[in-house]
């Protein structure tokens, strides 16, 4: 088993790092989480599988870029949720320890590259919105397809390097300094410049919608002295203001379930935190499978595209059920079964 220094609130724990950090102590404590994060999970997985099938089931859904930067969204959200479920199940429900500190870094490392590629795809969500409504005579010529998967891939390299650097050598057992009071293995240093990557990310995101609303506001003026004007540019218009609005309320979600976990992590690198705000800290972390499991609930009730790719595929199933009801199959059984009867 791996020792580093242990953080000074946790020195009761006898030496065992791993062990300091097992923060719940009761049954129903665990219990608790072990329920929240099969539920929340389970939907996150389902809901945003169904928001990737629908894009990329659909030929004009999925060549355009803001769709595109959506998928990522919704990818990342699937990866952050099985591997966080995971190993954040195994490890404070079932208090398993007996990994060395390469696999649980490796499994923090794969946690927040995807929910760093999660809040980073938002960015670019928001890039992409912002020329499409101040440019938008410009806006296929700026946002290519090649360029948007550029854009994610890049996204993806640089949010992988970033977390693996504990594993890479950024930890407190390499270094031998101050461990985090929240994480195993984890240097202060390291982590007060993931929070910084993260608070700058949601700042960009944040002014990047602002310009958004602006202008969309301003659309929507426009759209109405220009009534009797009405085309396909200012259809168009609708499109992108509506998806603006989408994504502010997918921004306002994630903020809301974000900030607990933001906020008891910079209080951590600055004071100690007691054991009640460590288990405070281990049910507000179920916080962010919430923010993913919402994020589809909101794609579907305000995209038109996305809900009308929907209704096609339940359209399409129903129709599979009826056929198969109706068929001479079918009915040959059904008269069987009335002969046996």
């Amino acid at each position: 088993m791996d020792t580093c220094r242990i953080p000074a609130n946790t020195s009761k724990c006898s030496g065992n790092t791993m062990e300091c950090f097992m923060v719940l102590s009761t049954q129903a404590q665990k219990i608790s989480i072990g329920i929240l994060c099969g539920l929340l999970g389970t939907m996150c997985v389902f809901e945003n599988s169904l928001v990737l099938y629908l894009i990329f089931s659909s030929p004009g859904i999925r060549k355009k870029p803001s769709y595109l930067f959506i998928g990522s969204l919704a990818l990342a959200d699937i990866l952050a949720s099985i591997i966080f479920v995971c190993s954040f199940v195994n490890f404070h429900v079932f208090n398993e320890a007996g990994f060395s500190k390469e696999v649980f870094l490796l499994q923090l490392g794969g946690v927040n590259t995807c929910f760093s590629a999660s809040l980073s795809s938002l960015l670019l969500t928001a890039l992409d919105r912002y020329l499409s409504i101040s440019r938008p005579s410009e806006y296929k010529l700026l946002m290519t397809r090649k360029r948007a998967w550029t854009a994610l891939g890049v996204l993806w390299l640089t949010c992988a390097t970033i977390a693996c650097l504990p594993l890479l050598g950024w930890n407190c057992c390499v270094l031998d300094s101050s461990c985090s009071q929240l994480f195993p293995f984890v240097d202060d240093n390291y982590l007060s410049g993931w929070l910084c990557f993260v608070v700058v990310l949601l700042g960009c995101i944040i002014y990047a919608y602002a310009h958004v609303l602006w202008r969309a506001r301003q659309h929507v003026a426009y759209m109405e002295q220009h009534q009797a004007q009405a085309g396909k540019q200012n259809t168009r218009m609708r499109m992108d203001v509506m998806l603006a609005k989408t994504l502010v309320m997918v921004l306002a979600v994630l903020v809301l379930c974000w900030s607990p976990v933001l906020a008891l992590m910079i209080y951590s690198v600055f004071s100690r935190l007691s054991d009640r705000l460590r288990k405070v800290f281990a049910f507000c972390s179920t916080l962010c499978l919430l923010n993913s499991m919402v994020n589809p609930i909101i794609y579907a009730l305000r995209s038109k595209e996305l809900f009308s790719s929907l209704r096609r595929v339940f359209s399409h199933c129903r129709r599979r059920l009826k056929a198969a009801e109706e068929s001479p199959e079918a009915e040959s059984t059904h008269k069987s079964s009335v002969i046996e009867t």
